[in-house]
């Protein structure tokens, strides 16, 4: 059973989400890394594509759609991701607290953390690949794909919605990835 607000929606921590309220920001205690096997979404069992799963956005869910979203979140994160809770902060340069745009989420004394379920890619699950070589790794995901699509897309689309979120938001290790990736496809052509 997943955890909701005193209203009955979700809070979820993530990227790329349709949801009624998304808001911008963080978690801290965690890094972003494409060192997590996917054999069932953005690759195969014979060629796993490595998704990433700190900026992102909160998604409140609201109760009539919470069985709907966590369903089909479970099944999209299932291959080796567990279920965590965790304290999502606003961005700095966000003016407005929690408190202050009258959400009934769990929010903090001062407004600036919300708790969101979110999925983690811990190392002792059997999909995690641990650190890799960025080279070797662009190499993989240039050519991973699977029945959601090819991983070079999600990483370019995770990179310009990561861009999109704040001033603070850009993460060094998408870019790069991303850089990489464009070089690669580049001499391919």
């Amino acid at each position: 059973m997943v955890e909701t607000d005193k209203d009955g929606n979700l809070w979820l921590f993530g990227y790329g989400l349709g949801a009624d309220l998304r808001l911008p920001g963080y978690i801290e205690g965690y890094v972003r890394r494409f060192w997590q096997a996917s054999e069932d979404h953005r690759g195969t069992p014979e060629a796993p594509g490595p998704p990433p799963r700190v900026w992102g956005a909160a998604y409140r869910v609201p109760k009539d759609k919470v069985a709907e979203v966590t369903e089909y979140m479970n099944i999209r994160e299932i291959n080796g991701y567990s279920i965590q809770y965790a304290p999502f902060k606003r961005p700095e340069d966000m003016s407005a607290t929690y408190q202050d745009i009258h959400l009934s989420a769990d929010v903090n004394s001062d407004g600036s953390t919300i708790r969101c379920l979110v999925y983690i890619g811990l190392p002792d699950n059997p999909q995690f690949l641990g650190p890799q070589d960025p080279q070797a790794l662009a190499e993989h995901i240039v050519k991973s794909r699977g029945p959601s699509g090819e991983n070079k897309d999600y990483l370019y689309e995770l990179e310009a919605a990561l861009n999109g979120l704040s001033p603070e938001s850009e993460d060094g290790h998408i870019r790069d990835l991303a850089r990489r990736c464009r070089e690669i496809e580049a001499r391919r052509q």
